[in-house]
């Protein structure tokens, strides 16, 4: 089974930075597209940035030009740099692979509040 665990989170004032790290056990990490998702309050959890085994990156509109996914495929982890973060960014997020497997992370807590 893998093992997700992400970490990073916290609290920032509107405008600020923060920087998420997700480490997955594994041996075949490298082939997976990973994702990184988020989960407000009250809504459903959703897919905000995905890369691809050959680092092809995608994002959800409202983090474009905001947030950067990248991979270090020889410490299995993925990454999100978030900046310019707003309170809407709130959320739990986790990663996961995309279309993501049946098992998730605890998450790391992002809170934007001034």
């Amino acid at each position: 089974q893998v093992q997700l665990v992400e970490s990073g989170g916290g609290l920032v004032q509107p405008g600020g930075s923060l920087r998420l790290s997700c480490a997955a056990s594994g041996s075949t990490f490298s082939i997976y597209t990973m994702g990184w998702y988020r989960q407000a309050p009250g809504k459903q959890r959703e897919l905000v940035a995905r890369i691809s085994s050959s680092e092809i990156t995608n994002y959800a509109d409202y983090v474009k030009g905001r947030f950067t996914i990248s991979r270090d495929n020889a410490k299995n982890t993925v990454y999100l740099q978030m900046n310019n973060l707003k309170p809407e960014d709130t959320a739990v997020y986790y990663c996961n692979t995309v279309p993501p497997g049946s098992h998730w992370g605890q998450g790391t807590q992002v809170t934007v509040s001034s």
